[in-house]
This record gives C-alpha cells, structure tokens and sequence, in this order.
C-alpha cells in the first residue's frame, strides 16, 4: 500500500519505520519541509515529502501532529482515503477546542469534520511510542499487546485492524469514533498496554467524560 504519514515526531517516525519494514510505500512529512527528513527517511526506509506529496495517491494517511494542526492540514484532499488518527487532545498543548473541551464530541470526530469524505479510524493513540518499537509480539504470543480501534466504516476499520495486527499488536473493535473518548486520555485503557481481554475490559469499564 501507498502510505503517508504526517508528522515525523515519536509516533509517526516509529509508524513509519514499522510499515516501511512491512513493505509498503511510505512518505514520511512534517510542516518543516522534506528537507529536514532526508537522513531519517533514508534510515528508516521511507521517502522524505511533503505533506502534499505524502497524501497524494495515498491509500492510508498517517496522522501524527498535535490536534491543533489539524484544520492547517489539506485533509480535505483524501476522500476515500483511510485516516489512521494517532492524535490524541491535550487542552494545555491544543488549547481550547470548544467541542472537545465541553465533551459534546471526541477529537476522532472533531477530526473527522476536517477530512469529509474520508474514513477516519482511531487507534495507535493509548500506547508509548517506544512500546510500538519494543513490545511489538506475533499472534498469539501471550504478551502481545491490544490496542483499541474506533471507526465508522467497517471496511476502514478492517484494513487498520490488518496493519495493527502486522506490525505486533492485537486490533480490539472500540466502536465508532463516537464512542472513541472510552480510549482517549485519562481512560483505564490509555497507556495501559493490556492483552485483548484487558482491553475489552478497560472499554466497557470506561465512565464516559463530563
């Protein structure tokens, strides 16, 4: 698959690496400009682009920024497109997102909004970056950790689960991205590194935010 990841911090340079191992076509960008991605691109086995040149023709978007970037980003050039949202909000980084803040919409469905037309699927956003280097484990190795995935399409939510499963992890269905605050911050399963059985359990278990 063509895949394109936005932000080159923790989280997209170590998703990056691990689909690039996997095979597939990766761009790797940042609002810097390629530039500043030659020597990690090339170490990591992906292409240094810019944002533009990331999603162009892409079949899965890696989103890795701080949420507030979001509405600066030409999301609205990937309909179709599956959005893989490792965005997480952080009122003291993002500042105030009235919807978010006031719990009248999760940031999956905040950044839904930005990307009409596209499939956006939450997932990648609970766990450590280097836990997704470290921790990655077979299917069926009993250590393997779960991450939750929420999203509305099935067919998006398919394809995420199967590159979750690749790169080490088990994929739990979390709902649709309405129901995606039961992962988000300050969740039982958030930074938990749970087993699927761990992870059913910290979801339904999760009190939702007021």
């Amino acid at each position: 698959m063509k895949i394109g990841v936005i932000g080159s911090g923790m989280i997209g340079s170590t998703l990056a690496r691990k689909l690039a191992a996997l095979g597939h076509d990766v761009t790797l960008s940042n609002s810097r400009g390629p530039q500043t991605l030659t020597e990690t691109a090339a170490e990591i086995g992906a292409t240094a682009g810019t944002v533009e040149e990331a999603i162009a023709g892409a079949d899965v978007v890696v989103l890795a920024v701080p949420l507030k970037v979001v509405p600066t980003l030409p999301l609205d050039k990937l309909a179709g497109a599956v959005i893989i949202d490792a965005d997480n909000y952080y009122p003291r980084r993002d500042g105030v997102i009235d919807g978010i803040a006031q719990h009248r919409q999760t940031s999956a469905r905040w950044t839904a909004e930005h990307a009409p037309g596209a499939h956006v699927v939450k997932v990648f956003n609970t766990i450590y970056f280097s836990n997704i280097l470290d921790k990655a484990r077979p299917a069926g190795a009993a250590d393997r950790i779960a991450l939750p995935v929420a999203g509305d399409d099935a067919s998006a939510k398919e394809t995420v689960c199967a590159l979750v499963d690749a790169i080490g992890f088990d994929p739990v269905d979390a709902g649709t991205l309405d129901e995606s605050w039961r992962q988000e911050p300050d969740t039982p399963v958030y930074g938990a590194d749970l087993d699927r059985a761990g992870v059913e359990a910290a979801l339904a278990g999760a009190e939702p935010p007021r």
